[in-house]
């Protein structure tokens, strides 16, 4: 059972921590573990009885907890979680709604186009001298689309014959 519950513990550690080894968790993400997994329930644990219990097991000046740390702070929110039960029994209830969760990106902020500005970027509605930035397809032509390129052949622009003085017979 602890197995489970330390691969739950694992997947949570190393999330939105790119530098974390998925050994030793922080508080925030701690706090992510115990909503997702509904050891929070908002009445009987709140967000500051986790908050404290993280507190409680962490060592003095670390910002981190281990899993063996972690084990402790399930011990005690169990308890707060099920009064009813003893301590054991608390801890594998708690094991159990950790079992399988993988942290939630539900209500992550997600890039939206409101209103106008699908509108804005078509680049098929473009007119004017903007048009002549973009291909047909829609793609940028980069620094060919802004600047008027210069013709450095040596040629008068309009002229019909460059390029064809080296053919002729001297």
């Amino acid at each position: 059972m602890a197995s489970e519950a330390e691969k739950t513990f694992q997947r949570f550690a190393v999330f939105g921590e790119s530098s974390s080894s998925g050994t030793e968790m922080n508080n925030k993400n701690f706090s992510k573990l115990c909503k997702d997994c509904g050891i929070m329930d908002g009445k009987l644990v709140t967000s500051t009885d986790v908050d404290i219990v993280f507190s409680k097991v962490k060592a003095k000046n670390a910002r981190t907890i281990t899993f063996q740390q972690f084990q402790e702070a399930m011990k005690e929110l169990g308890q707060k979680r099920f009064k009813e039960k003893n301590p054991d029994e608390a801890l594998g209830n708690v094991y159990k709604l950790m079992e399988g969760k993988d942290p939630a990106t539900t209500g992550v902020t997600k890039a939206t186009t409101v209103g106008g500005v699908s509108r804005l970027t078509d680049t098929s509605k473009y007119t004017g001298t903007h048009k002549e930035r973009f291909d047909e397809s829609g793609k940028g032509k980069g620094i060919a689309g802004r600047e008027e390129m210069t013709d450095n052949s040596g040629y008068v622009s309009g002229y019909k014959g460059a390029g064809t003085y080296d053919k002729k017979d001297h």
